[in-house]
């Protein structure tokens, strides 16, 4: 198999195979992708099957599509196979109430008043970790099949454009990839894999509706070519968490009831083999594991730019306050030291105005202008271990390199076509300290991007 990037290595650690002959594209932002996901369940003709972690009931689709429910009730009434996997966790219910849909009594009674008939089961995770994956399958195991992996949570902040909210309102910068071919067999197996062991599945509060439930079969033959590039499907499951170890069209049985640790495996392998360039945007910078694969890197002179939120999430403040963490603080304010690496964030407006930080919620990473992973996975402990999440990887120079050019237009306002990815991560680099100096002075931001010091980020 012909792959770019071919000194990034695919990982043997999980349940997937490397597929080749893939179409991928990457989806930058809620509104856009959310359209083409849209889109695509309106053209399905068999099933559409969903994981959702955080949702908003309210959340309206793009073009006056109205809500999640509508766009999958509407599905529904077309005679497709609609089912929709939600996590569950009456915990955060208590704490944080609006921000998923965990089928509570008041919630499965709104369910029966619309007269919702699609399919639902719900789904805990172990302790108080979160099923995290949030993926659309169009079509499964049919000529018309589509895969949606990504990070990119259903609420109102995801639909806005970044840099053009009103005032005040939240903004989220966040990606999704589309994926046809042999690799979105592995979506699939990976959904039939969670419906069939889905925690609730057996309490009539875990189904709805409480009839018509029937498990599903997993794929029979990996589906046919769609394009020229490689894929792997990677995923974090928890030790526990299932125990049906059904192979993959193609693949060989995995231990599941052991986990699958792809994804970290996969971050580490792609970091240590990086020559050139490593572009990263998280929602989260907290893995030390990863934090020492970036400082090798840029010990080889690798050129790192990582994209965080400007004001990060409670979790990360906390954890990077505790008395422990203070090695890998010291080892974050390390990599500070390297002209090579920048720790950057986004943001619009600013001078007479306020700053309006824009969240970055994205979970990517692009290397040497010719590997990228994008998927719901952190760089934190909880994602790579706890968490249950998909990433699709994939090798293929000229769709890598298109998604750098857009993410550096968004974030810096600057084309970067002409520019090989180093000469385009100094250019990201410059810009982003040039406007650290215009925030620290109170001036507006030219583009989004600006620089933060490693040593007090989130502190």
């Amino acid at each position: 198999m012909q792959r770019d990037a071919g000194h990034v290595p695919f990982v043997s650690s999980g349940a997937y195979p490397l597929r080749p002959a893939n179409f991928v594209r990457p989806l930058v932002d809620g509104e856009p992708a959310f359209r083409r996901i849209c889109q695509a369940v309106e053209a399905a003709r068999k099933s559409v099957w969903v994981t959702v972690a955080f949702i908003q009931r309210a959340l309206q689709m793009p073009d006056g599509r109205g809500s999640f429910f509508d766009v999958l009730d509407r599905a529904r009434a077309r005679g497709v196979d609609v089912r929709a996997i939600f996590w569950r966790c009456p915990e955060l219910e208590a704490v944080d109430p609006g921000t998923h849909f965990s089928g509570t009594e008041q919630e499965r009674g709104w369910l029966a008043e619309r007269g919702t008939r699609f399919l639902a089961r719900w789904d805990r995770a172990q302790k108080l970790y979160c099923h995290h994956q949030k993926s659309w399958l169009i079509d499964a195991g049919e000529p018309t099949e589509v895969a949606f992996v990504g990070g990119i949570n259903l609420n109102q902040a995801s639909i806005v454009a970044p840099g053009h909210a009103p005032n005040g309102a939240r903004q989220t910068h966040d990606v999704y990839v589309e994926v046809r071919g042999p690799a979105a067999t592995d979506v699939h197996h990976n959904f039939v894999q969670r419906w069939n062991e889905a925690t609730e599945r057996a309490d009539a509060s875990g189904l709805w509706p409480a009839d018509g439930h029937t498990d599903l079969e997993f794929p029979r033959r990996v589906s046919a070519a769609a394009g020229e590039i490689p894929v792997q499907i990677q995923r974090t499951v928890r030790k526990g968490m299932y125990r049906d170890g059904t192979p993959t069209p193609g693949g060989e049985r995995h231990a599941i009831e052991a986990g699958d640790y792809s994804i970290l495996d996969q971050y580490l392998r792609a970091i240590d083999s990086a020559q050139r360039s490593i572009y990263i945007e998280d929602q989260a910078i907290g893995s030390a594991e990863i934090v020492a694969a970036l400082d090798q890197a840029l010990r080889r002179e690798v050129a790192v730019v990582f994209l965080v939120p400007g004001v990060p999430n409670r979790e990360m403040v906390q954890g990077l306050r505790r008395a422990e963490s203070e090695p890998f603080r010291k080892a974050l304010a390390a990599l500070g030291a390297s002209p090579n690496f920048v720790l950057a964030a986004i943001a619009a407006g600013g001078g007479a105005g306020e700053y309006q930080d824009i969240y970055v919620h994205s979970k990517i990473a692009l290397i040497d202008d010719a590997w990228a992973t994008i998927g719901s996975t952190n760089i934190a402990n909880r994602s790579f271990y706890g968490d249950t999440e998909l990433n699709a990887s994939f090798w293929h120079a000229p769709t890598v390199r298109a998604l750098r050019h857009e993410l550096f237009l968004e974030h810096t306002g600057e084309q970067t076509t002409a520019l090989d990815d180093r000469a385009a991560l100094r250019l990201f680099a410059e810009h982003a300290r040039t406007n650290a100096g215009r925030r620290a002075r109170g001036e507006p931001l030219q583009g989004l991007a600006f620089a933060l010091d490693p040593a007090s980020y989130a502190q």
